[in-house]
C-alpha cells in the first residue's frame, strides 16, 4: 500500500502519511515495531538529503504505543486537535456543532469515543475486567447505609470538569452494594440536593449517615459554600440532613481505588443494583469503573465515591463492633494460661 504522497513546492518537498496505525497493528507491539522500521528505512530514507522537505504525519491517537505518538514525539511541531476543547467546546464550530458532537458520541461507547474523537485510549476492563449486577436486599435488613459525596470545585454541567458524586451504598454478610445515586456535572446546589434524594429513597428504613469528602484544600469550600447552601436547603424542605466531612487522609487516588475496589470486585463482593442498570448516572458510573487505569486517562470521580462509602463502612463497622474485655486476673504473673 502507498502509505506516502508527495508533491513539489518549488524546491521543497512536502510528504503526507495518512492513517498509518491500524486498530490490528496496534495490539501487537511487535507489529508496531516492524511499521515503524518500514516508515524509518523505506519511506523516510527515499529523501534526498539536498532538498529540503515537510514531513506532514497525520493520524488518530489509537494505542498508548502507535506509530503516530512516536512520530509526534520526535516532530518539530505536534498538534493535537480533538473534537472538543479544554473547556468542551467544539474546535470547529462553524462545521460540528455541540448538537452534532452530542449526536455522534451518544451512538458508540465511551472507549470509542475517547479513541477516535478525543485521541485518549482507553480500554475497557484493563482494572476492573467485569461488574457485577445483582438485587439489593430490602433496605430494612442493612445494619446501616452511607450516602457519600465527592465534590468538585466547578459548577459547569458540560466540559472537561469534574464529576460531583452522591452515591447511597450498604454493606451487608461481607458483600458491599452500590444501591443508588447521581453521577454528573453540575450546580453546587444540585450536588446538595441529591443527598435530600437518597434520604427520601430510603424513607427512613434504616439508619444513613451522611458524609462529604473534605480535605485540608477542600475545607474552606466546604465551610463557605456547602455548609450555608446545606443550612438553607434544611430550610427550604423542612427537613434536617447532617453531612458530616470526611477528613481521613487519603493515598493516592488512582492505587487507593485499585486497591480498596478491585480484590471485591474480582471476588464478586461489590455488586451495582441490577434496578438502576438503565439510569445514565449508573451507567455513568460503570463506565467509570470499566475505563478506570492507573493513569487516570478517563475520569475516576465515581470509583472514587464508592471507595470513601466503602471506607465509611468499614470505619463505622469497627466503631460498632462490642468491646472485648479481659479480667485483669489474665495478666496476673501466677496465671498458668499465661504464655
Amino acid at each position: 500500500r502507498d502509505v506516502l504522497g508527495s508533491r513539489g513546492l518549488g524546491d521543497v518537498y512536502k510528504r503526507q502519511v495518512d492513517d498509518f496505525d491500524t486498530d490490528e497493528a496496534c495490539r501487537n507491539a511487535e507489529r508496531i515495531k516492524d511499521m515503524w522500521n518500514f516508515w524509518e528505512k523505506a519511506v523516510y530514507g527515499t529523501r534526498d538529503p539536498a532538498v529540503p522537505v515537510t514531513i506532514i504525519f497525520c493520524g488518530n491517537i489509537i494505542a498508548k504505543d502507535c506509530c503516530v505518538v512516536r512520530a509526534g514525539k520526535m516532530a518539530d511541531h505536534w498538534d493535537i486537535v480533538n473534537i472538543r476543547d479544554e473547556k468542551g467546546n467544539s474546535t470547529w464550530p462553524q462545521k460540528n456543532t455541540e448538537e452534532m458532537i452530542d449526536e455522534i458520541l451518544g451512538k458508540i461507547s465511551a472507549a470509542s469515543g475517547q479513541t477516535e474523537y478525543f485521541n485518549n485510549p482507553v480500554s475497557e476492563g484493563e482494572i476492573f475486567k467485569e461488574l457485577h449486577w445483582g438485587k439489593v436486599p430490602p433496605l430494612g435488613r442493612f445494619k446501616f447505609l452511607v450516602v457519600y459525596g465527592d465534590p468538585s470545585p466547578g459548577q459547569s454541567k458540560k466540559g472537561k470538569s469534574s464529576y460531583k458524586a452522591v452515591w447511597l451504598v450498604g454493606e451487608k454478610d461481607g458483600i458491599y452494594y452500590v444501591i443508588k445515586g447521581f453521577l454528573n456535572r453540575g450546580l453546587n446546589s444540585d450536588f446538595i440536593d441529591w443527598y435530600f434524594f437518597l434520604d427520601d429513597f430510603v424513607r427512613g428504613k434504616v439508619s444513613v449517615y451522611h458524609y462529604m469528602e473534605n480535605n485540608s484544600l477542600q475545607d474552606p469550600f466546604f465551610q463557605q459554600v456547602f455548609r450555608p447552601l446545606l443550612k438553607a436547603k434544611c430550610e427550604e424542605k423542612g427537613k434536617r440532613i447532617n453531612i458530616r466531612p470526611d477528613e481521613e487522609k487519603k493515598t493516592e487516588k488512582a492505587t487507593r481505588i485499585e486497591a480498596n475496589l478491585e480484590p471485591l470486585n474480582r471476588e464478586g463482593r461489590l455488586i451495582f443494583n441490577q434496578d438502576e442498570k438503565e439510569n445514565p448516572d449508573m451507567v455513568r458510573l460503570a463506565e467509570q469503573f470499566l475505563l478506570f487505569n492507573l493513569q487516570l486517562t478517563y475520569p475516576a470521580d465515581g470509583p472514587d465515591c464508592i471507595e470513601g462509602a466503602k471506607r465509611i463502612i468499614d470505619n463505622k463497622c469497627l466503631e460498632l463492633q462490642p468491646m472485648i474485655r479481659i479480667p485483669v486476673k489474665a495478666f496476673r504473673s501466677k496465671n498458668k494460661y499465661r504464655l
